[in-house]
């Protein structure tokens, strides 16, 4: 939800919440259940030996931004992979269906020129 955005004196311009989305409690699921694996051997000394727990929030991270790309892409019918990078910011998800728009349009023009060449 964090982009860091410099312009070109090296200045940093989103350096506060008026810059970027906070997580809030609007974003986490309403029925959320979490259960920890109990004895397993991971030797060292964490919360129920656990491994690995910064990973899984990442790839949901992923998962969503994946999400993202794939609905932008059914309005060109999947044929191309909209370029949105990450975060997908409201502006980049718009850009995305513009990129959409753009190539539905000169597939359109192209099967026009086809057709008049017939």
């Amino acid at each position: 939800m964090e982009e860091l955005v410099w312009n070109n004196k090296g200045k940093l311009m989103t350096n506060g919440p008026a810059s970027y989305k906070i997580p809030a409690v609007a974003d986490m699921p309403l029925d959320l259940r979490v259960k920890l694996v109990e004895n397993r051997k991971n030797p060292e000394d964490t919360v129920f030996h656990s491994k690995a727990v910064g990973e899984p929030p990442f790839m949901l991270g992923i998962a969503a931004w994946c999400a993202i790309k794939d609905a932008v892409a059914s309005l060109g019918d999947y044929k191309h992979q909209p370029k949105i990078d990450a975060p997908a910011t409201p502006e980049r998800v718009l850009w995305g269906c513009e990129q959409m728009r753009q190539l539905k349009v000169a597939k359109a023009a192209e099967t026009e020129v086809e057709l008049a060449s017939l």
